[in-house]
């Protein structure tokens, strides 16, 4: 990937230069490989959110939430009372597919995982953090579908 070597240039740059000097601006062709890069993984995420392969009974995560709605990816971390204890993300979504989708767990550093928590995420951009808010959002978060949602 060569978002990789940008984070080794900044790297290298803060070594050569001086470390506590801040890395280089980004460039505008930065930030656009940065944001394809982001595309691509919320991309995936939409395709697995409205996929069955997660789970083993025809379900999808958007049978629940159509369109990412009432992840509320901007709570977490909270007590979730279905786990049992304070949760993440990464946790409520493998609580999903392991329960309602009667799938198997992903590994929190999977790529599915990583797609599906970028694309939550995304749907609900802007919206203000909340960690440990345990109230249904009012009103309810609806957002729209799909990669490209401007």
């Amino acid at each position: 990937m060569r978002f990789k070597g940008l984070i080794l240039g900044s790297l290298l740059f803060g070594i050569l230069f001086n470390a506590s000097e801040a890395r280089p601006p980004f460039t505008e062709e930065d930030l656009k490989l940065m944001h394809e890069e982001l595309m691509n993984l919320v991309k995936k995420g939409d395709e697995l959110f409205h996929s069955p392969k997660l789970g083993t009974n025809g379900l999808t995560c958007a049978n629940c939430h159509p369109d990412g709605a009432f992840t509320n990816p901007n709570t977490f971390p909270k007590f979730q009372p279905n786990i049992g204890e304070v949760a993440t993300l990464r946790d409520m979504i493998n609580w999903c597919i392991k329960i309602p989708l009667e799938g198997k767990m992903l590994p929190h550093d999977s790529e599915e995982m990583k797609a599906l928590e970028a694309y939550i995420y995304y749907m609900h951009r802007g919206y203000k953090l909340k960690p440990g808010d345990n109230t249904a959002p009012v009103p309810p978060v609806r957002v729209e579908s799909g990669p490209g949602y401007p």
